[in-house]
Formats: C-alpha cells, sequence, structure tokens
C-alpha cells in the first residue's frame, strides 16, 4: 500500500461556499444530461429472492454528542428511508441516493443531526445523520453483484471504534447532492432496496427477481496507523471482497477501495 500524504489545506468561506455551488451545478447537470438512466420507480410488492440483509443501531452514545441529535437523526432516517424503500433498479439503470430523496430541508420535517465537517470536527444541521443510511446501502452493495460507480469515504476517522462489526473505510459518506452514492445495475434481474427504521434499529435487504449465483465476503488488508508528516495519526487500510460460487469455492478476490484517514483521536486510549 502506497500512501503520499497530501498537507491539510485551509480554505476560506468564501471559497468553500463557492466550491460548494461549483459542485452542486456539477451534480444537476450530471442528472438531467448525462444520458444515464436513472431508477424511480417504486414498488410495495416484494421481490422473492432476499440477496443480502444488514442492520445497525440508531442510538448510539458518542463522545461530545448530545443525545438529541442522536433522537433527531432517528426522524432523519425514517424521512428518507419512506423516500427509497421499494425502488426499483432494472439492468441498465443507475441508483442515485440524492435524486430519489431530495434536498433535506425543515420544511419537509427533517430536524438538525450530526454534521462531520471537511476538517475533521463535527457540528449539528439539518438532515444530519443520513450518512448512515448511506453506509448501510454501501455496506450492503458490497455483497451484491450491482457496481457501485460513485462513493467518497470519509477524510477523517473522528470516533474510536465501539461495537464496530464491519471493517473500517467501508462506509460512504454523503452530503446533498454532489457527495452522491450511485450504484448501476449491469446485471439481468432486477434488484430491489427496502430499508426501514424499527425500533432502535435501521433495517435493510437487497432482494432480486432472481437467486444470485454467488456469495461476498467482504474483508480488510494492511491496516495500519502511521504518523503524519503534518502531524497526528493515519489510519489506513485497503478493502477486499471474495467471491464465491453455490459450492463456496473461491472465484475471484477482487479489489474494492483504499482509505486512507486523518484521526481526531488518539490511537493510544487508556482502558
Amino acid at each position: 500500500m502506497y500512501f503520499r500524504e497530501k498537507k491539510p489545506i485551509k480554505r476560506s468561506k468564501i471559497r468553500l461556499f463557492l466550491g460548494k455551488e461549483y459542485y452542486t451545478l456539477k451534480k444537476y447537470k450530471e442528472w438531467y444530461f448525462s444520458g444515464k438512466v436513472y431508477t424511480k420507480h417504486i414498488s410495495k410488492e416484494l421481490r422473492t429472492y432476499v440477496i443480502f440483509t444488514y442492520d445497525t443501531p440508531t442510538l448510539r452514545k458518542l463522545k461530545d454528542v448530545d443525545m438529541e441529535l442522536q433522537h433527531n437523526k432517528v426522524t432523519n432516517l425514517k424521512l428518507a428511508t419512506d423516500r427509497i424503500s421499494g425502488i426499483i433498479i432494472k439492468p441498465g439503470e443507475t441508483f442515485s441516493y440524492w435524486k430519489l430523496i431530495g434536498k433535506p430541508t425543515y420544511k419537509k420535517g427533517y430536524l438538525d443531526g450530526v454534521i462531520l465537517c471537511p476538517n475533521g470536527t463535527f457540528t449539528s444541521g439539518v438532515g444530519g445523520g443520513l450518512c448512515q443510511l448511506s453506509n448501510l446501502i454501501y455496506w450492503m452493495t458490497l455483497h451484491t453483484p450491482l457496481k457501485v460507480t460513485e462513493r467518497y469515504r470519509h477524510s477523517h476517522d473522528v470516533f474510536p471504534d465501539s461495537n464496530r462489526t464491519q471493517p473500517f473505510g467501508t462506509g460512504a459518506t454523503c452530503s446533498y447532492n454532489y457527495l452522491d452514492l450511485e450504484i448501476y445495475n449491469g446485471t439481468s434481474s432486477e434488484y430491489q432496496l427496502i430499508v426501514e427504521v424499527k425500533g432502535e434499529k435501521l433495517l435493510g435487504q437487497w432482494r432480486s427477481s432472481e437467486p444470485c449465483k454467488y456469495k461476498y465476503e467482504v474483508y480488510e488488508k494492511e491496516h495500519a496507523i502511521t504518523t503524519g508528516l503534518f502531524g497526528g495519526y493515519i489510519r489506513n487500510n485497503i478493502i477486499f471482497r471474495k467471491v464465491l460460487n453455490m459450492y463456496d469455492e473461491l472465484v475471484d478476490d477482487e479489489y474494492i477501495t483504499e482509505n486512507h484517514a486523518y484521526m481526531t483521536y488518539s490511537p493510544f486510549l487508556s482502558s
């Protein structure tokens, strides 16, 4: 694993504003003029075969985070899942997280939740916490034949591992609309996404009209914490997945992505 650390750049507020406006307009242009066929059909009729299922807790006690923001996140997740649960991705179609959910606003009922900032700090903002949903969808998609065509990772590792069940770096950060999650269906089968908040869990499923011929095991390699040239620590790893046939025979070992994130906490924690 080779990584050349870039010196952190401090940008002015006007530079950040103009940059956000540029990428927002660029994303709108892509949605309407790229020629991609974006999925928009939602069906209440469940597709027959469950390809992968997963759930994550909606409420976590995080250092220096008001629990009210966590409860607000649950409201935000319910509103967002209502917009996309049941969506059908037909062969040749593309799923866009933000095109389906739309912009979170107070008028739509969204509340202030936790939002991670580019410099590794966090604040509160409308629609905060929706990264949990994009994280879930991305992780589940890695266990299907669907292809992730757009995904962004966090540049900072903000919170220490606490009951982590997934390898570090297997999430997908989101920010309306330019930090999107896009998934392409290059198979010959329809795929259906089911997501809902139930109790204190965010539940998800990928279902299909046909059984899947393969199983997938996602894992990490070369996990390491290194000292940064410009101070602090950097967390690194590479994500792979094993592709197994119906007889549990290894068919392929695919590279997925490489992660490097500045740590905002000390890796040497006392017990």
